[in-house]
């Protein structure tokens, strides 16, 4: 979900329906759920890579309490 949030503002454009590229009322549509999908295989294939220094972290937040 998160890696999906992070994606989202990449996959966000004009949506300009008179442009002769633009993908219309389809890609409108499809365009939530192809971002849904490469989050899934970016997680499926190790994420981003943060895990480690997150619970680094975290440990040694907890720690100095």
């Amino acid at each position: 979900m998160t890696i999906n949030q992070m994606l989202q503002p990449m996959f966000q454009s004009d949506d300009d329906d008179k442009n002769m590229f633009s993908g219309g009322a389809g890609e409108k549509q499809f365009k939530p759920m192809i971002v849904e999908q490469i989050a899934k295989q970016m997680e499926d294939n190790g994420g981003l890579g943060l895990t480690d220094a997150i619970d680094r972290q975290m440990l040694a937040m907890q720690e100095a309490k």
